[in-house]
């Protein structure tokens, strides 16, 4: 019998699924940190140097015209930044 001022019954934690690295399929590795890494990379705008921010999959999110704030704006949204050359 449940009494109305009792805690409620905690929810029960998700299933963690574990997945051998050792055996990806080409989807599951090209998904491997796209929400959490971005690059930047210079590229020229205009004649001058810019740096421009990428996915881990190669998608284009912004460009910055400093490299410090390229790597401070993906920080703030709390990635992890890589610089390619």
């Amino acid at each position: 019998m449940s009494d109305a001022n009792s805690p409620a019954a905690p929810a029960p934690l998700p299933r963690i699924q574990r997945i051998d690295i050792r055996h990806l399929s080409t989807e599951q590795l090209a998904g491997l940190g796209v929400s959490q890494i971005a690059y930047v990379r210079p590229v020229m705008m205009n004649g001058t140097v810019a740096y421009a921010i990428h996915a881990a999959d190669g998608t284009p999110m912004a460009v910055a015209d400093d490299q410090n704030l390229a790597v401070a704006a993906i920080r703030q949204h709390e990635m992890l930044p890589t610089l390619v050359h």
